[in-house]
């Protein structure tokens, strides 16, 4: 255990036993207490890893400690499996519990999940069996549109089910609106059923039933979970709270990690109750408290500052204090004497907000006190307002870079507009929408009519003559199409990208967020186009699908997206990109910190976050009475979302705004009333020289390993390291040319096979039922990947499923674990595998991996013998470096094969593993230094590839 813990993070630490609420304060060394805690249940109390649960709130933060863990764990040589540790966001744990007890849920094998644009899509698309609901209009607006009508559907879903609230009760309800909502979220349930799918609302309701319905899966996973940890508490919505304690069973030792005073999510279900109350689910004095109130972060002056913004609010109502009380105090190391709490304003009436922030930017760089733009961030309650984008534009037009990935800028971006005005100018029939479709004067028109028009100057250049002729061919082509193409709206994309005007865009130096940006957006629009085929079952242009594809893409989903808004590319491997300063939501920096922020919004004033209807599903459907007084939550968002922009600060917090802003309707004063007592005694950065004596810290990085595994990455890589850059690095997303399903297909029917080997019901693999188990896997994969086998092929892969079966002649003792997770932690990336495992001779295991296809020529095929047995040697690599198996042989089985032996086996040679996990490691280090060069284009694999066209032009 680390000797820097305090008095109170140490006794954080060795409390273990029993339920522990940890208050962490800002900057108190959370996640380092997290990680040490974790760390001495293993090595103190010789806990196993795999019986810790530890949830976090984001995928950013439960990866970054999945690495602090794994680096901690690997410093002090301990061995464990990171795919059996329950480590990650409450949703991927849910998940994890649902896919291993799927059978027991109304989930099929390959269930859609979905997203929030996938599930008010689906909402969209099936309107028509909500607006038949009788009273529908006292829930929706009908004057709305159907997608702000969708979004209210959605919004109401989902709380029902964070809620828990059973549907039944609100459908025999005196209220009317309450009775049709009720009916509403049945017809979702069974839109669910029908289409296999899951939100992520639901993946924790239906956890919740599962764990409540069958008492052996809740005590099989009490008996495997020994100790709770979970992170950002005072985040967390009804469904969290009851799941976690369900887990937590009787033993109880369940430590839950928060600040009541940085609870921001009631937006989304979120309840302050859940950390506020926490105490009182056990009997009285049961439940330990740690209070972690030391500020490791920032200077004392900030640290002041945000305290006394905390206490200028009343939190007692009625006898109640809604909030811990706690004073937060600056570490020693951190006695500063000069001021670190400024303003930076626009004066009075003087409209000169952006000149002063720009100023106040370039004295502090010139001064050297800003080494790396990235020293400071911008927090706003949204970077969506209009003079928070002029603030972007007007630093940007004087050469100070703005990363600001939701400032819902990507259809303005020139590179999205130039693909949009491309794809409308290759489909003539565009001009014609608007008579087709009855919304002629939609706003989007504009957007669109400009897109076209900026696409059509380009091709006016003469360096962009080969693609004016193109685009006129292409035109012509999809005007009068008399047959069937072989690509839709994605293909076309990757044809349009070859040639220079975007090709540029794809050029080397790409690997940093500031450059990266019109590549990586590029990427995301082709994440749209097959998204949009996705949803649309859309494979080729045809005769007959060509023009309802177009109207539906630009007049519903483009139209969607552009009310909706998209985010641009956000870099999980660092939060504040070099180069630039950051523009960021509050509730984005949560749990980050920067040298200099600087909080704007100061005109914000508190919103009202419920309507009647919330009040009524309060008061009478909610699983507990109501908690703080509705009329006050408002007030309390307020203050803990300021106090959690001010404490991001390190070194020096700025307030900022254009003071008492003149507007049509008078003036308005600004700061709003709320901020007046912080903001009145602050000086002007001009006023205020000592400043300039402040010592800026670096930004620190984030520490995250990667996680590699042979086929999705290696293989990838060794067949062409430009695939890998473009598909796995930039993530552009396949077109899914050629894709198929087979071997998936009976990979995923033998799995049934050997779980019920592994439970003990050989008698059940019989021809009935793995024909049954083929069938379903089917019907669910094609449904989701949209792809789909004749008739014929479907036999075939039924044929090798069969033989495989046939040739174990009833003898299944054999197998010893199908499809094991395994992951090993390396000193910079973590390597990961899915393996099956059979008994070996003595106390040995023999690794096998399946191949749906013919066994190949042992002579003329050895180049590809050659990287599956480099494939087995790192499975055998992992499950010796992971697990206390030796392997003795390793198998590859060909389940194509009807005439000879389907075997192809190697002997396990420990100099050839280390051979083979040396030119792994080399692999990794070329992926990680951006190193994709090629000698030579893989011309056989080329065909398939969807770079082809730009490879074939710029290689």
């Amino acid at each position: 255990m680390s000797n820097r813990l305090s008095v109170q993070q140490k006794k954080a630490v060795e409390t273990t036993e029993g339920p522990l609420l940890i208050i962490a304060g800002p900057g108190s060394g959370k996640t380092f207490t997290l990680v040490e805690r974790i760390l001495y249940l293993i090595e103190n109390k010789q806990v196993q890893p795999e019986n810790i649960l530890v949830a976090t709130f984001t995928e950013k933060a439960a990866n970054e400690l999945v690495t602090r863990i794994s680096n901690r764990l690997h410093e002090a040589n301990i061995k464990f499996n990171l795919n059996e540790m329950y480590v990650g966001t409450i949703h991927s744990l849910c998940l994890r519990i649902l896919e291993e007890n799927r059978e027991y849920t109304r989930l099929k094998k390959n269930y859609i999940l979905m997203d929030q644009f996938d599930q008010q899509y689906m909402l969209y698309q099936k309107l028509n069996r909500f607006l038949e609901v009788d009273e529908i209009n006292t829930l929706l607006n009908f004057k709305s549109s159907r997608w702000k009508q969708s979004q209210e559907l959605l919004k109401w879903i989902n709380k029902l089910s964070e809620e828990i609230v059973d549907v039944g009760e609100l459908i025999v309800s005196d209220d009317m609106r309450l009775r049709v909502l009720g009916e509403c979220y049945r017809i979702y349930e069974q839109l669910l059923i029908e289409e296999n799918a899951l939100d992520f609302s639901n993946i924790q309701l239906e956890t919740f039933r599962l764990l409540e319905n069958y008492e052996e899966i809740r005590f099989s996973l009490n008996k495997k979970l020994h100790y709770l940890m979970i992170d950002e508490f005072q985040d967390t919505n009804t469904i969290q709270e009851k799941l976690m304690l369900l887990l937590s069973g009787e033993r109880q030792n369940i430590c839950v990690v928060g600040d009541d005073d940085q609870g921001l999510y009631r937006f989304r279900g979120a309840t302050i109750r859940n950390i506020l109350e926490f105490p009182q689910n056990f009997p009285e004095g049961v439940c330990q408290q740690v209070e972690l109130s030391t500020n490791y972060r920032s200077n004392p002056a900030i640290v002041q500052f945000y305290n006394q913004w905390m206490e200028q609010n009343n939190w007692l109502h009625n006898g109640v204090t809604y909030r811990f009380d706690k004073k937060i105090e600056a570490h020693e190391s951190n006695k500063i004497e000069q001021k670190s709490v400024i303003k930076v304003s626009g004066e009075d009436g003087l409209g000169d907000w952006e000149s002063e922030v720009y100023l106040f930017l370039q004295a502090m760089k010139s001064e050297g006190k800003i080494s790396d733009w990235n020293q400071v961030a911008f927090l706003f309650r949204s970077v969506k307002n209009p003079k928070i984008l002029n603030l972007s534009r007007y630093l940007e037009e004087r050469g100070i870079s703005v990363y600001s990935p939701r400032s819902n800028l990507f259809f303005e971006r020139r590179e999205i507009r130039l693909v949009m005005g491309a794809i409308l100018f290759l489909f003539p029939m565009y001009a014609n929408l608007r008579k087709w479709n009855d919304n002629a004067d939609l706003p989007e028109w504009e957007i669109y009519d400009a897109c076209l028009l900026e696409f059509a100057e380009e091709l006016r250049k003469p360096e962009n003559e080969d693609l004016l002729a193109w685009c006129k061919e292409k035109a012509r082509s999809h005007l009068t199409l008399s047959k069937n193409l072989d690509y839709a709206f994605s293909g076309l994309f990757y044809q349009l990208i070859q040639f220079e005007l975007f090709s540029n865009l794809l050029s080397d130096n790409i690997f940093s967020v500031k450059d990266s940006r019109e590549v990586r957006n590029l990427s995301q629009f082709s994440k749209l186009l097959t998204k949009f085929e996705y949803l649309h079952h859309i494979s080729v242009f045809t005769q007959k699908n060509i023009g309802d594809s177009v109207v539906r893409f630009f007049n519903q989903y483009v139209r969607f997206l552009l009310q909706g808004g998209i985010d641009e590319y956000e870099d999980d491997s660092e939060y504040a990109p070099n180069g630039c300063v950051s523009f960021l939501t509050i509730h984005q920096s949560k749990g980050l910190e920067f040298p200099i922020v600087i909080v704007g919004s100061l005109e914000s004033t508190p919103r009202k976050q419920y309507m009647e209807i919330d009040e009524l599903l309060q008061n009478e459907f909610y699983q507990k009475p109501p908690f703080e007084p509705i009329e006050r939550t408002k007030i309390y968002d307020f203050y803990r979302l300021y106090y959690t922009a001010f404490s991001r600060a390190q070194n020096l917090l700025v307030l900022s705004c254009q003071e008492n802003v003149a507007s049509g309707q008078g003036t308005r004063n600004v700061p709003a009333k709320y901020f007046t007592e912080s903001y009145r005694h602050l000086k002007s950065w001009r006023e205020e020289p000592s400043i300039y004596n402040l010592e800026l810290t670096q930004v620190k990085g984030v520490n995250i390993k990667r996680e590699y595994s042979f086929t999705s990455h290696i293989n990838l890589f060794e067949t062409c390291a430009l695939q890998y850059k473009f598909f796995k690095e930039l993530g552009f997303a396949p077109v899914r040319q050629g894709a198929t399903i087979f071997g998936t297909l009976v990979h995923q029917t033998i799995e049934d096979i050997h779980k019920f080997a592994l439970k003990g019901e050989e008698h059940l693999i019989n021809k009935s039922n793995v024909e049954d188990w083929f069938r379903t896997n089917y019907q669910n994969l094609s449904k989701r990947e949209r792809v789909y086998l004749a008739p014929k092929t479907q036999e075939a892969a039924l044929e090798q499923v069969k033989s495989y079966v046939q040739r174990q002649n009833g003898d299944w003792s054999h197998i010893q674990e199908a499809e094991v997770d395994v992951s090993l932690v390396k000193d910079t990336y973590i390597l990961k595998g899915t393996i099956d495992l059979v008994k070996g001779d003595g106390n040995t295991v023999e690794i096998i991996d399946f191949k749906s296809e013919k066994k190949p020529d042992l002579v003329k095929d050895q180049d590809a013998l050659y990287r599956y047995k480099h494939q087995l040697e790192v499975y055998a690599h992992l499950v010796e470096g992971r697990t206390d198996y030796k392997v003795s042989k390793m198998h590859l089985y060909y389940t194509g094969e009807k005439d000879s032996n389907p075997y192809v086996t190697f002997e396990k040679d420990a100099s050839a593993i280390n051979q083979t996990i040396k030119s792994f490691d080399k692999i990794v280090d070329r992926i990680e230094n951006h190193d994709y060069t090629i000698k030579q284009r893989p011309k056989k694999h080329c065909g398939d590839c969807d770079m082809r066209f730009y490879c074939d032009r710029n290689l």
